[in-house]
């Protein structure tokens, strides 16, 4: 399973109580310096795309439930 997704970062994200800015910026200076990590100790391309796409597709469903809880139309999702 993808590491990355298992950050605070992306809990934060999905849950729908109140953050902090400062929580919200400690998590994501984690996440950023996990997605460092990864790129950085893998040998593999492949590996690398694999785990960067996983945690993009994986944002990307965040998003658009964030933006229906708004009452936002959702937009096709395009992940090219």
């Amino acid at each position: 399973m993808n590491e990355l997704l298992k950050e605070r970062f992306i809990s934060l994200l999905s849950e729908s109580s109140q953050v902090t800015n400062e929580e919200m910026g400690n998590a994501y200076g984690s996440f950023m310096e996990q997605v460092k990590t990864a790129s950085q100790s893998e040998q593999s391309y492949s590996n690398i795309y694999r785990i960067l796409s996983i945690t993009r597709a994986e944002l990307v469903f965040v998003e658009s439930l964030y933006r229906h809880e708004q009452g936002e139309k959702c937009p096709k999702n395009c992940l090219s």
